[in-house]
């Protein structure tokens, strides 16, 4: 019993930290602390430690002797890169979830999307409650690749997706395409169950090529007006 409490507070711990991160509470390039977070989130340091060590291997901290770590700051290459290198796995792995999923994988991805709609139900939603349904949301894609049975094709697009996190989040919020996710996530889901590999891998693909195209209108809007600012300074 106290092992699976200790996993549990470890998880909370690294999910808690994630979602700060990811949502912007943390802002990009900034500097943080295992004694800093241990206060805020009311815990001792060794769970916020083992956070750190997984969010680095995530790629969203850096580790910064005798100074703590710094959240990376995420630009437009990176950005560019992940989704490119998204784009072609995630096709792959739904391609070959299509092909085998058993009853179960099936009731499983649509238990997913029933959860996802149950979250964007509740009225006035916190941003820890947006957050959960983002984290379904990424989740379905790990499921599906997990469902691939391609063990190394699934550890590669769980690891890209951890990147592409932050840049989903923009998205979502800013341009509130919460509805085109669930909608989209669905029918990938529908074309898996069909077992229709061609039109399950064309939805993906479509899929993130159209976050990619949102997300990109939205930085380089930002960027935009950063050197409009500027230059009007």
């Amino acid at each position: 019993m106290a092992k699976k409490t200790k996993n549990t507070l470890r998880d909370s711990v690294y999910s808690a930290l994630k979602a700060m991160i990811v949502t912007g509470q943390v802002p990009p390039g900034s500097r943080v602390t295992e004694s800093d977070i241990a206060a805020k989130l009311k815990v001792s340091r060794t769970p916020v430690r083992e956070a750190f060590n997984r969010l680095e291997r995530d790629g969203l901290v850096t580790g910064r002797p005798r100074q703590g770590y710094a959240v990376t700051e995420f630009d437009i290459n990176m950005f560019r890169e992940a989704f490119d290198i998204r784009e072609l796995l995630d096709g792959h792995a739904t391609e070959l979830a299509a092909v085998a999923a058993t009853v179960q994988d099936k009731a499983r991805l649509r238990a997913m999307l029933a959860e996802a709609e149950q979250l964007a139900a509740i009225p006035d939603r916190t941003t820890q409650e947006k957050f959960q349904e983002l984290e379904v949301g990424i989740d379905l894609h790990r499921v599906i690749a997990e469902i691939s049975g391609n063990v190394m094709l699934h550890e590669m697009l769980c690891g890209i997706l951890d990147k592409c996190q932050h840049y989903i989040w923009t998205e979502l919020l800013w341009l509130d395409e919460w509805k085109i996710a669930r909608d989209e996530h669905a029918e990938i889901v529908e074309a898996i169950c069909a077992g229709n590999s061609e039109r399950a891998g064309a939805l993906a693909r479509a899929h993130v090529r159209g976050s990619r195209e949102s997300i990109l209108r939205l930085l380089q809007a930002k960027s935009d007006y950063q050197n409009f600012r500027i230059k009007a300074s």
